[in-house]
C-alpha cells in the first residue's frame, strides 16, 4: 500500500536509495548536459540468458521550453521541468521490469555561436540506462515527429516484434503547461510561431501507440486537462486518463506510485492503480497549496456518452474562440462544466472519479463539489462587448450563457 508523502525528489532519493545509488542517479541527470553519457548495452553472450522483455512500458514527454521557474515557501527557485526529469529518472531506475522513454524538450540555446540540440531522449530498460540521444525538435512534418521516430528506433529497431507489446502494460505521461484546444502559437519559447494544441498531442499518441493502438494509462500533468474536448480527443488512444480540470503545476504530480510497478501493479489492473495514483497526487497537493485542487480519473469507455452528447457544443466553441470570430481565450475564464447549462447533463457523472478540494480563499471557497469537467465561458466584459454569428455573445456554444 502506498503511503502518501510529499518530500522533495532529492530528499526521497536520499531516503530511498543508498548513497552510492544516489550519486549514480544524480550522475544520470547531470550527464544529460555532457557530450557522452554512460550507457549499458544489453548483449546476450553464448550460454547467457537474454534480458527479459519488460512487463511495463512508459513514454514520458517533459516540456521545458517555456517559463517553468517557481519558488518554494522558503524562496528557493526551482525549475519544474528539471524536477519532473529527476522524478522520472527515479521511476526509471527503480523499475526492474520496465522500459522508460524520457523525452525532455528544452529551450534552444547556443554554445558559442553554434546552436545546441534542444531535445534529449533517455531510454532505460530494466532499471538501466541503455541509450541517450540528443535531437532537433523541429525536424519532421508534425510537432512530435522527432520523438516518435526515436521511440520506434529504440523500441523496435526498425522491425516490429510482437513480443515487445504482447502482455505489456503501456503508459504515457505528459508534463507541461495547459495545452490549448485550438491555436496554440507561443507554447514553445524557442518556436513561437509553431502551434501546439490538443490535436497535436493526439497525433503524437497515434504515432507512439503504433501497434498497441491504445495506452492503458495516460497521465496529463498540466493545468485544465480535464475538458470534454481534451478527453474526447486523447481518449481515442487511451483506456484510462488521469488529469486535472483545475490548475496543476507541472512538478506537483507526484510520481512515487510509479516506482516498482512490479510490486504495485502486479495484477495488471490499471484502473484501480490509476485511482491510487490520483489519490496520492491529490493528498500531496492538498497538503502543500491553498488554491483549488482537483485530480480526476476518467474511464474512457464510460465517459463516451457524455463527451459525445456535448461534442456539438465543443465544436461551436472552437469556432467561437478563433481570433477572427471576435472571441479570444483571453476573453474567457475556466469554469466547472456543471455551471454551464448546456454541459450540465445527467451523464456527466458517469465514468469519473473526482477528488476535489475548494480553495481556502476567494470567490470559489464555498464551492464544495466539482463535476470533474472543465469548460470555458466568456468573462462579463467579453460577454457584454462581443456578438458572434449575429447572436448575443452569451449564446455561443460551449461558452456559458
Amino acid at each position: 500500500m502506498w503511503v502518501p508523502h510529499c518530500t522533495s525528489v532529492m530528499d526521497s532519493l536520499r531516503a530511498g536509495l543508498g548513497a552510492g545509488v544516489v550519486c549514480a542517479a544524480i550522475a544520470l541527470v547531470v550527464s544529460s548536459c555532457s557530450a557522452a553519457a554512460p550507457v549499458v548495452q544489453h548483449t546476450a553472450e553464448p550460454g547467457v540468458v537474454a534480458v527479459p522483455e519488460p512487463h511495463y512500458s512508459i513514454v514520458c514527454v517533459i516540456h521545458g521550453d517555456g517559463e517553468y521557474a517557481f519558488h518554494d515557501s522558503s524562496g528557493n527557485e526551482h525549475m519544474a521541468d528539471e524536477e519532473a526529469l529527476t522524478a522520472m529518472t527515479r521511476v526509471a531506475v527503480m523499475n526492474p521490469r520496465a522500459e522508460v522513454f524520457i523525452f525532455h524538450e528544452q529551450e534552444r540555446r547556443h554554445v558559442l555561436f553554434f546552436p545546441r540540440k534542444d531535445g534529449e531522449l533517455a531510454y532505460y530498460r530494466n532499471g538501466l540506462l541503455v541509450a541517450r540521444e540528443s535531437y532537433w525538435r523541429d525536424e519532421g512534418p508534425s510537432y512530435f515527429s522527432a520523438e516518435v521516430e526515436l521511440y520506434h528506433k529504440h523500441k523496435y529497431g526498425g522491425e516490429f516484434d510482437d513480443r515487445k507489446v504482447n502482455g505489456t502494460t503501456n503508459m504515457f505521461l505528459y508534463f507541461g503547461h495547459e495545452i490549448p484546444e485550438s491555436g496554440g502559437k507561443g507554447y514553445d519559447a524557442s518556436y513561437p510561431d509553431r502551434p501546439f494544441a490538443v490535436a497535436d498531442l493526439a497525433a503524437a499518441l497515434r504515432g507512439f501507440a503504433g501497434p498497441i493502438s491504445k495506452f492503458d494509462l495516460l497521465v496529463l500533468s498540466t493545468c485544465f486537462g480535464g475538458t470534454p474536448y481534451t478527453i474526447a480527443e486523447l481518449g481515442v488512444f487511451a483506456r484510462t486518463i488521469v488529469a486535472s480540470p483545475e490548475n496543476l503545476h507541472l512538478s506537483y504530480f507526484d510520481l512515487r506510485p510509479l516506482e516498482r510497478l512490479d510490486l504495485t501493479l502486479r495484477s495488471g489492473e490499471v484502473a484501480p492503480f490509476a485511482k491510487r495514483l490520483a489519490r496520492h497526487a491529490f493528498d500531496c497537493l492538498t497538503r502543500e497549496i491553498q488554491t483549488a485542487v482537483s485530480v480526476v480519473v476518467y474511464d474512457v469507455d464510460s465517459v463516451q456518452g457524455y463527451v459525445r452528447s456535448v461534442r456539438a457544443e465543443d465544436e461551436r466553441m472552437q469556432i467561437a474562440l478563433r481570433p477572427d470570430d471576435g472571441v479570444s481565450a483571453s476573453g474567457t475564464e475556466h469554469v466547472d462544466c456543471a455551471d454551464v447549462p448546456v454541459y450540465n447533463v445527467a451523464s456527466m457523472t458517469e465514468g469519473v472519479t473526482v477528488l476535489y478540494q475548494p480553495p481556502r480563499f476567494g470567490r470559489w471557497r464555498n464551492k464544495l463539489r466539482h463535476s470533474g469537467w472543465e469548460c470555458r465561458r466568456k468573462t462579463a466584459a467579453q460577454a457584454s462587448a462581443v456578438e458572434v454569428d449575429g447572436q448575443p455573445a452569451g449564446a455561443v456554444g460551449g461558452i456559458a450563457r
